[in-house]
């Protein structure tokens, strides 16, 4: 990625990361293809994108469906062409409980955006790469990928798939001018974490251990999007399959 009108795709681009993301790829010139599964979020995203001077599209899908993420790859080279950089960063937050209290629907619903999101996403996009002969590949894990966090156990898994896809695809794409690198939030403050005191109010269910946050506050989002917007450009060209935690210290 060249930074000035580079083709980034971001899935989750509704909310937290990912619309922070997208607001500051754009503001470096990239044209941002918004991907989310709602469509209220995602056009949001898409308004800000343009208010803050850039351009794009909003595409609707389900992440972890074939055929919705066949299309948002699809619509990205059908608009611009060819995409420089992916964040692939689209995924849910389980519900509290013990390993065995998690119920198979949980477990599906989790693994299904979680990993099952991010292999299609990799798929369909690393195809589009492999033809261009270069790329930069994001993946949204989390410091529950290198570390279990407690009551969370089919999330960790989750994360922990993340990782391995992302190290697996940076072996494979090596050679391809592909890079794929993951980044490991650790307490940010987006939708998905604000949803945690209602969580913990509506089953009554406490974890053990709530992760210590060790400079007294969350992430901003666009802390975040700093890191992606380093790992998508050329800066970071001698970097894949790199595991980069950014969590304030919440895993030391």
């Amino acid at each position: 990625m060249h930074n000035e009108n580079s083709i980034v795709v971001v899935t989750g681009a509704g909310s937290g990361i990912g619309r922070a993301s997208c607001i500051k790829l754009a503001q470096n010139g990239a044209k941002i293809v918004a991907v989310d599964f709602n469509q209220t979020t995602g056009e949001e995203t898409l308004s800000l994108i343009q208010e803050h001077g850039g351009e794009g599209i909003f595409v609707q899908a389900d992440v972890a469906k074939n055929e919705d993420v066949e299309r948002y790859v699809l619509l990205a080279v059908e608009t611009y062409g060819r995409i420089d950089a992916f964040l692939n960063n689209a995924g849910v937050l389980q519900k509290f409980s013990m390993l065995s209290d998690i119920t198979e629907g949980e477990y599906d619903r989790i693994m299904n955006v979680n990993v099952k999101g991010v292999f299609l996403g990799l798929k369909h996009v690393l195809k589009v790469m492999e033809k261009q002969g270069f790329g930069s590949i994001i993946n949204t894990a989390s410091t529950a990928g290198i570390r279990a966090e407690h009551s969370l156990a089919a999330y960790s898994a989750s994360k922990h798939a993340v990782i391995g896809l992302t190290k697996a695809a940076a072996l494979e794409y090596v050679k391809k001018g592909i890079r794929v690198n993951a980044i490991c939030p650790g307490g940010v403050d987006t939708t998905l974490t604000q949803s945690v005191p209602l969580m913990i109010q509506e089953t009554g269910y406490v974890p053990e251990e709530i992760p210590n946050m060790r400079m007294n506050r969350y992430a901003d989002p666009s802390e975040l999007a700093e890191m992606v917007v380093f790992l998508a450009s050329n800066k970071s060209s001698y970097m894949t399959g790199s595991i980069v935690v950014v969590d304030g210290g919440l895993t030391l």
